[in-house]
């Protein structure tokens, strides 16, 4: 078989298998959406001064930060309910959209510790010469710190959705249709071990080219915003 012939094969199955991909970025999207607004929140209460709110906070970010991905997958898999009624309706919750709820724990983890890495990384004389001029812990918190946390916290946050791009192909052990079930698929019909390698070496450039301008872009915007 020519490497023609590979190619012309390896083409005609890159829409079935990108329509899969598009599922990854779905996944991506939505779970670093959950994941930054939970995380914020989770990053805040690890900074609040009450202890019934900052004890649970650090003890929920340790806890899914240092679980494996997976585990959280399976959890939300088997344990999510496959419907649920609303209104007199019945709404499925496909298998994706579970899987993506899964990934947005360890996301919401890791986001809360970038949120408080990022308060913590301004100097304390900031919060002490807002007090003086008789500004509360609040208000010095969302008028002064938070303003200038948020350039600090996108090149971190922009790595942390390239990885969980990256993660999203785990899903296809708990059944859902994404690029890597696609590419498994396309495998097994075409029946021939050759087109084994071309096959996932095209799934892992749709990956690198996705993936790689964000990791650049980060990477520029880290060394823009970098802290002097």
């Amino acid at each position: 078989m020519g490497d023609a012939n590979v190619l012309a094969r390896v083409l005609d199955w890159m829409p079935f298998v990108l329509t899969g991909f598009g599922l990854n970025v779905l996944m991506s999207l939505l779970a670093i959406a959950i994941g930054t607004a939970v995380g914020t929140f989770l990053g805040l209460g690890q900074l609040s001064q009450p202890l019934i709110i900052a004890v649970p906070s650090r003890l929920a970010t340790q806890l899914f930060r240092n679980a494996p991905w997976l585990v959280l997958l399976f959890y939300c898999i088997f344990l999510m309910p496959y419907q649920v009624g609303i209104g007199g309706s019945v709404i499925v919750l496909p298998s994706w959209l579970r899987a993506t709820i899964g990934f947005s724990f360890p996301v919401a983890a890791n986001f809360s510790e970038i949120v408080r890495g990022a308060v913590n990384s301004v100097p304390r004389g900031q919060w002490e010469a807002a007090e003086a001029l008789g500004y509360g812990r609040q208000s010095t918190l969302f008028r002064i710190i938070l303003p200038q946390c948020v350039t600090r916290m996108i090149p971190p946050w922009m790595n942390l959705y390239a990885l969980l791009l990256t993660a999203t192909p785990l899903s296809v052990i708990v059944g859902v249709e994404e690029a890597l079930g696609r590419t498994q698929a396309a495998v097994q019909a075409l029946s021939d071990s050759r087109m084994l390698i071309p096959m996932y070496l095209a799934l892992l450039a749709m990956f690198f080219i996705y993936a790689w301008p964000i990791n650049r872009l980060s990477l520029m915007l880290e060394r823009r915003f970098r802290t002097k």
